[in-house]
C-alpha cells in the first residue's frame, strides 16, 4: 500500500486557464506567416515547450535565429493576453484544494515547461503557495521526458515514488508515469487514459479521494 507525501501540479490547464492565451498567440503568429492552425492542431502542443510546439506548428527545422525570432513574437502576444489575469481567473476547486493540502501537511511544488511561470503565479496569487516551482527555464529536456518532475521532487526532497502528478496533457501523464510517480489527469479520459485517475477538474475531487490512488 502506497502512500503520497508530494503534490506536483502542472500550470497551464489546471491551475489557471492559460493554455486558452497559448493557443490565441500561436493561432496570431499561424495567421501572420500563412501557415493553418485550429483547435484541434493545438491539441498537439499541450505541454510542449515553446521551440517544440513551433516545429509542430511550421512541420521543419528552422535556422536557430529565425526560431528564436518566431518564438519571441509569440510569447509578446502570450504575454500581453497573461496580463490581464488576476485571481479570480484560477480554476474551479483550486484554492479549497491547495489549503486540503496544506491542512494534512503535504508538499506541492508547480511543475510547468512553461519560462512564464512565476509570472503567472504572482498575476494570480499564487507565487507563495508552493514550496518549491520548477519551469522552462530549468530544463534541458521537455516532456513527455521525466526531467520535470523528477527535478520537482528532488527540490521538495522528497523520493519520486511518494509523489502524485496533477496533469491536463497526454505528454504531461506519459511524463509523470515515467518519472515512477502516480498521475491524476484532469479533463478527457479518452485522452488521458493512462493516469491512474482522471475528473473534469479540481472542483470535482477532494484531496482524500486523490488519496486513495496510491491504497489501490
Amino acid at each position: 500500500m502506497g502512500k503520497i507525501e508530494a503534490i506536483l501540479f502542472d500550470l497551464d490547464g489546471v491551475l489557471v486557464d492559460t493554455a486558452k492565451f497559448h493557443y490565441q498567440g500561436w493561432k496570431r503568429l499561424a495567421d501572420e506567416i500563412g501557415i493553418p492552425f485550429d483547435e484541434k492542431a493545438n491539441e498537439k502542443l499541450k505541454g510542449v515547450d515553446r521551440q517544440n510546439s513551433l516545429r509542430l506548428l511550421v512541420k521543419k527545422e528552422l535556422p536557430e535565429d529565425e526560431m528564436n525570432r518566431l518564438c519571441d513574437r509569440k510569447n509578446g502576444y502570450y504575454l500581453e493576453l497573461v496580463s490581464t489575469l488576476k485571481p479570480e481567473d484560477l480554476l474551479p476547486g483550486v484554492l479549497r484544494l491547495l489549503d486540503e493540502i496544506d491542512a494534512a501537511g503535504l508538499k506541492k511544488a508547480v511543475c510547468s515547461s512553461s519560462k512564464n511561470t512565476k509570472t503567472i503565479l504572482e498575476k494570480t496569487g499564487l507565487n507563495k503557495r508552493f514550496r518549491a516551482i520548477v519551469d522552462g527555464n530549468d530544463l534541458h529536456k521537455g516532456k513527455p521526458d521525466p526531467e520535470i518532475f523528477l527535478l520537482g521532487a528532488e527540490r521538495l526532497k522528497v523520493r519520486p515514488e511518494v509523489c502524485l502528478v496533477v496533469e491536463d496533457a497526454e505528454v504531461g501523464v506519459e511524463s509523470g508515469l515515467r518519472a515512477g510517480m502516480y498521475v491524476l489527469g484532469i479533463g478527457d479520459k479518452t485522452q488521458l487514459g493512462k493516469a491512474d485517475l482522471v475528473t473534469k477538474d479540481l472542483s470535482k475531487i477532494t484531496l482524500e479521494q486523490i488519496l486513495e490512488i496510491a491504497k489501490r
